[in-house]
């Protein structure tokens, strides 16, 4: 029996931010009351929100997605430090898709959209460090500065 190609999900980490960024758009379109400034993108899969089902299975399914890319990152891994790189980003992509199983306004919302965001930082950092003892250096730079940047820039926004 022939071993899985994990590579053909090398697409799907972009392709689950499409999804996301398509979900939403939807979303706020259905709700016209929606201000990036002043709400919670997590108000837009709220029993309040107008067709919140767009947004929950969205995240559901931009979750699993963001699960098979992280997969594939284990598969091109070359080192231990990008391996548990990887083991974050499959964290990562389960919250993500529990985001959508219990939106905003359900008792276990603030904590799975919390380890959502603390485990996708974590796995772009640990990516990052591990481009860099892989001798990528620029492109490990340029993951630390996003895993840096990513939280600065949503404190901002918040």
């Amino acid at each position: 029996m022939k071993a899985l190609d994990f590579r053909r999900f090398s697409s799907f980490g972009f392709a689950s931010g499409v999804v996301f960024w398509i979900v939403t758009i939807l979303s706020i379109a259905a709700n016209p009351c929606f201000s990036v400034t002043t709400n919670a993108f997590s108000d837009l899969g709220a029993s309040s929100a107008n067709a919140p089902w767009i947004y929950n299975y969205g995240l559901v399914v931009a979750g699993g997605v963001a699960l098979l890319y992280s997969v594939a990152l284990m598969d091109w891994s070359t080192n231990k430090v990008e391996v548990a790189g990887s083991a974050f980003m499959v964290v990562a992509g389960i919250f993500l898709a529990l985001i959508g199983i219990y939106p905003s306004g359900t008792r276990a919302h603030t904590f799975v959209s919390l380890w959502f965001f603390l485990q996708a930082d974590l796995a772009i950092a640990s990516w990052g460090i591990g481009l860099m003892v892989a001798k990528k250096r620029l492109l490990g730079i340029l993951s630390i500065a996003v895993a840096i940047l990513a939280p600065v820039g949503a404190e901002i926004v918040t």
